[in-house]
């Protein structure tokens, strides 16, 4: 078996070159062996073949001998490349109906190790050794199943503009890589290093704050800048003179899991495939500055080889195009012994401390851990054949506002159009008009009669038995994955709906509706930050001033003179604390 599926196109537009047709296999085991391999891949692209494959980190010492790596337990070649007769151009990844199973992901470094060798790496620093080191360490489990199936779950979940399979029947490398080696077209080479990472927030106010933090952060700044001197300087090695240029620098890419900082270099060059890699090959980004001394400390520190890992995974085709990853978000599995090993890391500057290393290290392993279910933004909202649509600007700018998170394509002036033709149709009456939106932008609308209230007041609500984790962030959106309030409102079967809270024991909201006390003739709501949708009816009584925002405790509710539901569909309603929940 040998299956390659390697993605082209950017993130917003996926497609897959599909290689097929195996005429050969070029592989390299020893160092010696690494530039011969890459000579023979690019001879045979030059009979009109395809390649793709993977050159290891550990492969570098073969392109340059001053550059230390680790050598000894690798199980993967230094190189491998596919050479193929013919590749296809898909849409989409190629279904399977296998499933995969993994267990716990392991670090191979104790926490205490890992602080201990970033002092080191300090103390490097200190003396003027390096001005940075990215230093790594893999996380291990055991694996079973399909790697096809783990790459579809990844995809799903991490969309990226650089993934890439390669499957044979002794390994697999599953990489969602959002980074770009380097990419030739003709004479055009472009490089688009990665330096600088920053947790997702939770809503589009959060992200805007942390991208803007990321953008301005001395620290991930001056990393970006020392990885893109480096690329320039080796760029230069094969450029055309005059020809390197930084057209873009420190711009925020955002992920599912982070956001990260990243800069373009550019060059012309007629230089062959072999001595572009040659001279590019590792990825500054990935090892420190500078390279030669960084690498050597690199290989002091770190337990084992990187493998794939930070090494770069791509294809080569007739015509000079080329594109390669850094094979960063890269799963490696050996279906021999049947383990996967995923590696993470960071780069270490004079002003790092161990904690944000190893917290950050952490947040590059959610991709393994994060699971966004298939979804769809949604909105409820009135409309009455009197007076119309209520709030529908509001619930038009919230949708915008989850779209933009969730990276989903919208057109709201043909939402708008069809609201406007659903509600056309209708008779006489109020409605709840649900409009339900998809990652691709296709939506479709539904409608229910409201019958005259039959709810008796006020609502029995129950408090739940344990809080709501606010780092989720469907808990700020209104869409389809409702498991988490599904959870909470069947806990109490006996009671009309449930009154949500965080760990610092804060009110948040209903698993339908938002929370609204009334104290001395004031009416308070929970703020967002407390983990709660913001309710289009609750932002249109906020800015009218005649509900304020304060935080709301358990003891406050007992203390309430009414306590209301409100939602743009029902308005306001009464509602009372359970006997049960009274203290």
């Amino acid at each position: 078996m040998n299956t390659v599926l390697i993605q082209t196109g950017d993130y917003s537009e996926t497609r897959w070159y599909s290689f097929e047709g195996l005429r050969e296999i070029i592989l390299a085991q020893e160092l010696e062996k690494v530039t011969e391999s890459i000579l023979k891949v690019e001879k045979f692209v030059s009979q009109g073949y395809y390649a793709a494959g993977f050159i290891s980190y550990e492969a570098a010492a073969g392109f340059d001998k001053a550059l230390k790596v680790k050598t000894g337990s690798n199980r993967l070649p230094l190189v491998w490349f596919g050479i193929f007769k013919k590749i296809h151009l898909l849409d989409k990844l190629p279904a399977t109906h296998r499933n995969f199973t993994a267990g716990k992901w392991k670090p191979q470094i104790s926490k205490a190790d890992y602080l201990r060798n970033v002092q080191k790496i300090k103390e490097y620093l200190g003396k003027g050794d390096t001005y940075q080191i990215n230093y790594t360490f893999p996380l291990r489990t055991d694996f079973k199943g399909s790697p096809l199936a783990l790459f579809n779950y990844l995809c799903g979940i991490y969309p990226s503009g650089y993934s890439s399979l390669i499957e044979t029947d002794d390994f697999a490398i599953c990489s969602v890589s959002p980074e770009l080696f380097f990419e030739l077209d003709g004479e055009n080479l472009k490089s688009k290093p990665m330096k600088g990472t920053a947790p997702r927030g939770v809503t589009n106010a959060q992200d805007k704050q942390n991208s803007q933090n990321l953008r301005t952060c001395l620290k991930n700044r001056a990393e970006n800048c020392m990885i893109v001197d480096m690329i320039r300087n080796d760029m230069g090695r094969i450029a055309k003179p005059g020809s390197v240029n930084v057209p873009a620098m420190f711009e925020i890419e955002k992920y599912p899991t982070v956001l990260q900082m990243t800069s373009t270099i550019n060059c012309r060059t007629a230089a062959p495939f072999s001595d572009i890699v040659t001279a590019l090959f590792p990825c500054a980004s990935i090892t420190g500055a500078p390279k030669v001394r960084s690498m050597k400390i690199i290989d002091e520190l770190e337990g084992s080889p990187r493998g794939v890992y930070t090494g770069s995974i791509g294809y080569l085709l007739p015509g000079r195009e080329a594109r390669f990853n850094v094979a960063i978000r890269t799963v490696t599995i050996d279906k021999t012994i049947s383990y996967a090993e995923y590696g993470t890391g960071g780069g270490i500057v004079w002003d790092s401390t161990g904690q944000m290393e190893y917290e950050e290290a952490a947040s590059k392993t959610r991709v393994l851990n994060t699971n966004f279910p298939e979804f769809e933004l949604l909105e409820s909202i009135l409309w009455e054949s009197g007076d119309g649509w209520l709030l529908l600007d509001r619930h038009i700018s919230r949708l915008k506002d989850s779209a933009e998170y969730f990276d989903f394509s919208l057109n709201t002036s043909e939402i708008r159009a069809s609201l406007e033709s659903h509600v056309s149709a209708l008779s006489v009456g109020s409605y709840k008009i649900r409009l339900l939106v998809s990652k691709n932008g296709k939506f479709h609308i539904q409608s229910e009669a409201i019958a005259p209230s039959n709810i008796k007041t006020p609502l029995r609500l129950a408090i739940a038995k344990e809080p709501v984790d606010i780092s989720n962030p469907f808990l700020y959106h209104k869409t389809t994955c409702r498991g988490v309030y599904h959870k909470f409102r069947n806990s109490v079967p006996d009671c009309d709906d449930v009154i949500l809270w965080n760990a610092a024991g804060e009110i948040t909201e209903t698993t339908i509706a938002n929370i609204v006390i009334e104290q001395n003739g004031r009416l308070f709501t929970p703020p967002v930050e407390c983990g709660l949708l913001g309710g289009s009816f609750r932002a249109e009584l906020l800015e009218t001033g005649k509900i304020q925002e304060a935080v709301i405790k358990t003891k406050d509710l007992e203390r309430a003179d009414t306590i209301y539901t409100i939602n743009s569909v029902r308005k306001w309603t009464k509602a009372a604390l359970s006997v049960n929940d009274k203290s």
